[in-house]
């Protein structure tokens, strides 16, 4: 065994080539005609790889190909292209420069992947607001980033009150026209000029939010359109060329927005809906033939609980790829998964700031459910102990990722921790058979009565009682333990497990100091707009 696992490729060199035969395979690299290669490597020389470039070429090789399916209908490159030259100019006649902010509140539309393009086109910051924030804590946000224009939902019109006047405001989602003085920017499009504009000496850059679940969120800076990071993902994950890909996971995170940008260089169809709901998931791949679905795994738990009658309803034969991360999938859900749906699961791990580590394949979890997998190609994972040492074999330790699309840091400056040029996730894990298995964030621990107990382990153990679909594990302080451990737990619809049953079933599974004294019964766990639950609530209560 060992500290440290490698995906393949462990030069530089050798992931390069790797990156670019995995590429190759998803059907991405063909002949095009003599026109086409010279707009696209026109599109690329002035744009850069960024989704300024990457959706320019693509109007430049299959303009006629749907870009976006979404509640307004179907948007090809061309078009998409085109539009975004127009928003570009309006964000320009509103003071949006090179390295100006943008602030986009947004769900899953075309207008979100517009004013990504757009801004990028302008050398612009487009900073991604979470959908589930306070009024008061977007403000604080703004204040902090300082954008030059602010772009949102109709819906999120009562959360941006609080912006200060002189921020220009336009609506990207238009529910009433006669309930808002806001202007759309659909309709400030119409008539603009639609070629290319001078391109930007810098490229443009995307600010993604961390999830704030221990804190207040942070902006992380990260540049778009890395050959690297999809070849590292492709080698794992059997995307192709033009797929039909629902993204459901949102796009303002990194899940969701890694797949766009996997879209651009892919060519795919994004096929996007502003809400998610479980029954509509299942119509939406029916009706568009969806062969890869983009999720968060409380999307997967909230699928398997419709009724059976109701699941087969809907014919998902074409769904090839689903493709999972936000946080981590609980009990035996991917198993689960697996017997409703098919071997077509692939989970990946990782954080805002280090983007993946490693992705488990259906095999893999099959295998041995519960693991993260193994990294991809140009990765490295590695554990450290506390004091920056490698963890003897077998043993847990704080998990560290080298790989092609590190963050470049936040925006107020700090990174995260780097040993050997490996960056921090924040979680402890620990390695068997050439596995990671992630035992839960490094600032979890709790310490009862003398032993270390890391929450995950119990969660999923107690995930996997007959009765129950979600829990918790948190610390509770203990005069006489120091801290002991509280199980929130949510119960499958009907079924009314007592305290005492869940407490047993641990012990059955697990070591006594591992038993949560408090078994306390929710009807749902709080959870962010990524999936993950929200402890310090927990916690207060």
């Amino acid at each position: 065994m060992t500290h440290e696992l490698i995906g393949p490729g462990r030069t530089r060199s050798g992931a390069a080539l790797s990156s670019l035969s995995a590429l190759a395979a998803t059907g991405i690299v063909r002949p095009y005609g003599p026109r086409a290669l010279v707009g696209l490597g026109t599109s690329l020389v002035r744009w850069g790889t960024g989704p300024a470039g990457g959706f320019a070429s693509l109007a430049a090789r299959m303009p006629r190909a749907v870009a976006v399916e979404d509640e307004a209908g179907s948007l090809t490159f061309g078009e998409l292209h085109a539009q975004a030259n127009a928003l570009a100019r309006v964000l320009a006649d509103h003071g949006v420069g090179e390295g100006d902010g943008v602030a986009l509140l947004a769900r899953n539309h075309r207008w979100f992947v517009l004013a990504t393009v757009a801004v990028s086109r302008l050398g612009g910051r487009i900073l991604y607001l979470n959908t589930a924030f306070s009024g008061p804590q977007t403000a604080e946000l703004l204040e902090r980033e300082k954008p030059t224009v602010v772009l949102h939902d109709q819906e999120f019109a009562a959360v941006v009150e609080a912006v200060p006047a002189h921020l220009p405001r336009l609506l990207t989602w238009r529910d009433d026209p006669a309930s808002t003085s806001v202007a759309f920017v659909g309709d400030l499009v119409t008539g603009v000029a639609t070629d290319d504009l001078h391109p930007p000496s810098q490229e443009g850059r995307s600010v993604i939010l961390t999830s704030g679940t221990t804190g207040t969120p942070k902006g992380a800076n990260r540049a778009s359109g890395s050959l690297s990071a999809a070849g590292a993902l492709v080698s794992r994950i059997p995307l192709r060329h033009q797929a039909r890909m629902l993204v459901a996971a949102p796009m303002f995170h990194t899940w969701g927005w890694a797949h766009l940008n996997l879209a651009m260089l892919l060519g795919a169809t994004l096929v996007l809906r502003r809400r998610f709901d479980p029954e509509d998931f299942l119509a939406t791949v029916e009706r568009e033939r969806c062969e890869v679905a983009v999720v968060i795994p409380v999307m997967l738990s909230r699928v398997l609980e419709l009724p059976e009658e109701v699941r087969r309803r809907y014919d998902t034969g074409s769904l090839a790829v689903v493709t999972a991360s936000g946080s981590a999938l609980p009990g035996d859900l991917a198993t689960r998964w697996m017997d409703a749906f098919g071997e077509n699961l692939y989970n990946t791990y990782g954080s805002t700031e280090c983007a993946w580590a490693t992705i488990a394949q259906p095999g893999e979890m099959r295998a041995r459910p519960g693991t993260a997998g193994r990294p991809p190609i140009g990765t490295v994972v590695a554990l450290y102990d506390d004091d920056g040492r490698p963890v003897p074999d077998g043993g847990t330790g704080r998990v560290f990722v080298s790989n092609g699309a590190q963050f470049e840091g936040y925006t107020n400056g700090d990174t995260k921790p780097v040993i050997d040029g490996r960056m921090a996730t924040g979680d402890l894990g620990r390695f068997d058979d050439g596995l990671l298995f992630v035992e839960g964030r490094d600032d979890e621990m709790i310490v009862s009565g003398g032993e270390n107990v890391y929450p995950q382990e119990i969660e999923d153990c107690i995930s996997r009682h007959p009765d129950v679909s979600d829990c918790a594990v948190v610390a509770v302080d203990d005069a006489e333990w120091g801290q002991r451990l509280a199980a929130y737990v949510v119960t499958e619809p009907g079924r009314r497990p007592t305290e005492d049953s869940v407490r047993d079933h641990v012990k059955t599974h697990l070591a006594r100091y591992k038993v949560p004294r408090d078994v306390l019964f929710l009807d749902e766990l709080p959870r962010n707009e990524t999936g993950k639950v929200l402890k310090r609530e927990l916690a207060r209560d």
